[in-house]
């Protein structure tokens, strides 16, 4: 008989994508938008690929910061993150992300994970209470040493109001776990994505030194999640906000193992966290993987970090002290989901930084959306409906005389249909999506530059070319419903709005499941399908 555990464990695991979760004491800009739109790219590829899909996202809503900002506003702190939360939760809407869990920190369910791995610290002597006297960045929220300071003995403009305090405070045995990362990332050479942020992060724990401070007195921070053992002080951010990827996926800390963990929790971890590279060192790759190993997390289980750049703004990065942010609700307005979704995966190198220009986005999306795939949907419907009265038909290639038009539809049916499937394939498993997008694009200008070569309003006039029409038109509508399920990662709506125009799959219209990566290959369509009738799917942008 096999056991309950070991039919699971034969089960495929769930693909658990989470993002950082976004500070809540301001609006969503641009940079919020791209790293959830990433995540949620990276998620319908793999429900594409028929797999089992966790994806997280969510806000972090304490800390002094937000405390100050709302005795600023004159309302309640929880009135304050909520007002803001539900800024990023229309913005997500409005993008078409679509995420499994939302984490909130102010929800009991993540209170009582956070509290209870801190009392498992605690008790095993991992977190103590010391005293820190030393100068304090009040708009940073931590103590400064000495290597903050500049050149001229100085701290920077960057660390705003600072201010000497002595405190006492619970600090967190980080520095009795340096070795063990530093071996972990020696023998992981895929711990983060891509290769050059695993090198920054080693140098950086080779710098390591000191234990983290882990709390606040009520006194100045009551805004926080409470200490189980000290009522006086609360939980300050990296036992709070961190926690956050295990609290929302079934985590238990009252339990000694991982291995007793709920089978819940198990099917979906590890997970790949995607994260902006301000926040890899220390947060993520220091404190939350050292976090992970003092809880008994084995290093098999530790997450993978995607580290993507910055979207910068005439060479800077965007900011708010400087006014320079880009409003994505204002980029939707004027232009919709899908332009704003496929400018911000296809002009940026994940891992790398890039600089935003309006102009860029709106030039991409007139050159690959509106002239180049919009443009191959209208004609190509028209065609059918006007050659064919809106029927396609299969046509035998071998059966056509050789000529430069079946030597173009042999290839793609064949050979190039399977290097682009493999292209497509190998960039996703690469976190290269603005790659893979290469491929819907390439098919399209190749079909495209069919209609020139085969001219079909030619063809329709000879009785002789009735099957060359024939099969010119399947080519381009198969080469359609391909090409849909291709982009449906980045442009979802577009890609439902392909298949409801070829009238296919009607049935799962407006659902996720509708594209299959396995469908990508040839001869989709039956001989004698009707299409829909085109409707214009991305309409010029005019300046």
């Amino acid at each position: 008989m096999v056991s309950v555990r070991q039919f699971v464990a034969s089960m495929a695991k769930t693909f658990y994508v989470t993002t950082a979760i976004d500070y809540t004491n301001s609006p969503p800009h641009i940079g919020h938008a791209y790293e959830k739109v990433l995540a949620d790219v990276i998620a319908r590829y793999h429900r594409l690929k028929g797999e089992k899909v966790f994806f997280l996202t969510g806000v972090d809503q304490h800390g002094q910061k937000v405390q100050q900002s709302a005795a600023k506003a004159g309302v309640p702190a929880a009135q304050f993150v909520k007002g803001i939360t539900q800024k990023f939760v229309d913005l997500w809407r409005k993008l078409d992300v679509q995420y499994d869990e939302w984490a909130e920190t102010t929800s009991d369910r993540h209170k009582r994970v956070v509290q209870g791995i801190l009392r498992r610290l605690f008790d095993a002597g991992q977190i103590y209470k010391d005293k820190q006297a030393g100068y304090y960045s009040v708009r940073q929220e931590q103590f400064l040493t000495d290597k903050e300071r500049g050149p001229d003995g100085e701290f920077g403009s960057e660390w705003g109001q600072v201010e000497f305090r002595e405190e006492e405070n619970y600090y967190f045995k980080l520095n009795q776990h340096k070795e063990w990362l530093l071996r972990y990332i020696d023998n992981r050479r895929d711990a983060v994505i891509p290769d050059f942020r695993q090198t920054e992060l080693r140098n950086a724990v080779e710098r390591l030194t000191g234990d983290l401070c882990i709390s606040r007195p009520k006194s100045r921070l009551d805004w926080g999640i409470e200490l189980p053992f000290d009522k006086d002080f609360v939980n300050y951010v990296w036992f709070d906000a961190l926690t956050n990827y295990i609290s929302f996926a079934g985590y238990d800390p009252s339990l000694s193992t991982f291995d007793s963990e709920p089978l819940i929790f198990r099917d979906k971890w590890p997970a790949l966290q995607i994260i902006g590279k301000d926040i890899l060192v220390p947060a993520h790759g220091i404190y939350w993987l050292i976090m992970l190993h003092a809880i008994g997390f084995p290093d098999a289980q530790m997450p993978q970090l995607l580290v993507h750049g910055w979207w910068n703004l005439g060479g800077a990065k965007m900011s708010k002290s400087t006014g320079n942010i880009i409003d994505p609700f204002v980029l939707i307005d004027k232009y919709g989901a899908d332009a704003l979704r496929y400018y911000l995966i296809s002009a940026i190198v994940t891992g790398n930084d890039a600089d935003f220009r309006e102009g860029f986005l709106v030039a991409e999306y007139n050159h690959a959306l509106a002239n180049t795939l919009g443009n191959l949907a209208n004609r190509t419907l028209n065609m059918i409906h006007r050659f064919r009265h809106g029927t396609i038909k299969s046509i035998g290639l071998t059966a056509l005389a050789k000529s430069e038009v079946r030597s173009h539809l042999q290839t793609w049916s064949d050979a190039e249909l399977k290097d682009g499937q493999t292209f497509y394939r190998e960039k996703f498993a690469d976190f290269r999506p603005s790659n893979a997008l290469s491929a819907p694009l390439a098919r399209a200008l190749a079909c495209n530059a069919l209609v020139e070569i085969s001219a079909p309003w030619n063809l329709a006039k000879d009785k002789q070319q009735e099957e060359l029409l024939d099969a010119v038109l399947y080519h381009l509508a198969e080469s359609l419903r391909i090409i849909a399920i291709w982009i449906s990662p980045v442009l979802p709506k577009a890609a439902h709005g392909i298949f409801d125009q070829l009238n296919w799959k009607m049935e799962l219209s407006g659902k996720e499941e509708r594209f299959r990566l396995d469908d990508a290959k040839w001869g989709g369509l039956p001989d004698g399908h009707v299409v829909g009738k085109p409707v214009p799917l991305f309409p010029r942008i005019e300046l």
